[in-house]
């Protein structure tokens, strides 16, 4: 054991820790007091009334109103406070706070790979602050992985080609164990992490000494160039294709006359499908970028045009030119209908 002690129950490093730990234990309390009575008594009925016994062998049946009414109230009663503390918890846990902060995760066969707004990147390791919400973008790059942080109580799937996100406050220091809970090929079970979580100063010190000089933006900038991306979509671009300056955030008319939110998951479709979504007032011609650029390399172009996406503009307005939609598609004359004040 090295002489650690043998755990037969994870640690608890956040207050919904706690809280799903007080959940199940009612819960199994709840259970043992309408199970252990039916064993109880299944087995001294059993001895009581075995073959051969003197006892007496009525059969004729007799019941008891108040007692049947309190075997099916009491259990109802206890079941609608599990559900309604459940509920609760469930929608905290898929109800980030706005001020937390963002890590990009991107799991592939077979390895966790974590990305902080400042740039910082680690492999199988997760450095967090204690008593600051963090929030997980999370996607996969190739087949459905799990991460699963025994410590906190919580639990999320990464998908490929889908954004799923999770978030956790820590509110104890040290270094927990992350796995994937779920079976992804060969080396599954090697699949782990570690979660440090650190008090804000030495947090700080970490991302000082962690050696990046430019942030995920940043990073997804210089990108945004070396593909050619800013050919087409820059402010002095010949093509005259969209501008990405208030795309994000901001509802974008398509050509079918539906429309959508340029949130993460369009911005990433646009770059891989720019087929799938057809901006209204633009042609179908941006190539895929799919085999081009990794996931790792869609969050730092997302991450970029997010930065564009807090200048210039509302949020909630429909563009029926497709002002700010990430398709590099040459314009076409407007419709009536979209040349009308």
């Amino acid at each position: 054991m090295n002489g650690e002690l043998l755990r037969l129950w994870p640690q608890t490093a956040s207050e919904h820790a706690s809280s799903i730990d007080w959940l199940i234990w009612s819960f199994t309390g709840m259970m043992s007091i309408f199970v252990v009575p039916v064993f109880v008594l299944s087995i001294l009925f059993a001895v009581r009334y075995r073959k051969g016994t003197k006892v007496p062998r009525d059969h004729r049946p007799r019941g008891s109103m108040k007692v049947e009414m309190t075997w099916i109230v009491l259990p109802f009663i206890g079941s609608m406070i599990i559900y309604l503390v459940s509920a609760k918890l469930y929608y905290e846990v898929r109800t980030p706070p706005a001020d937390a902060m963002e890590i990009q995760v991107v799991a592939k066969q077979w390895m966790w790979k974590f990305q902080h707004p400042g740039g910082q990147r680690e492999i199988n390791t997760l450095h967090v602050p204690v008593g600051r919400p963090v929030r997980l973008n999370m996607i996969s790059q190739d087949v459905i992985h799990s991460l699963y942080f025994p410590a906190l109580r919580i639990k999320q799937d990464l998908l490929p080609g889908r954004y799923t996100e999770l978030w956790f406050n820590a509110t104890e220091t040290g270094r927990y164990e992350v796995f994937c809970a779920e079976y992804c090929g060969t080396d599954h079970s090697k699949m782990l992490a570690t979660l440090v979580v650190q008090p804000p100063q030495e947090y700080e010190r970490w991302l000082s000494q962690a050696g990046a000089s430019e942030s995920l933006a940043e990073q997804g900038e210089v990108l945004f160039r070396q593909l050619g991306c800013s050919g087409c979509h820059g402010p002095a671009a010949v093509a005259k294709a969209p501008n990405l300056e208030g795309l994000y955030g901001r509802r974008v008319a398509l050509q079918d006359g539906g429309s959508v939110v340029a949130d993460q998951a369009y911005i990433r479709d646009s770059i891989l499908l720019p087929h799938k979504q057809i901006v209204a007032g633009y042609e179908s011609i941006m190539p895929s970028f799919v085999n081009v650029i990794d996931e790792e390399g869609v969050l730092r172009l997302t991450a970029y045009i997010q930065t564009l996406g807090k200048v210039g503009h509302a949020s909630g307005t429909i563009d029926k030119r497709g002002q700010g939609e990430p398709h590099a598609d040459s314009p076409r004359s407007p419709t009536p209908e979209e040349s009308a004040p």
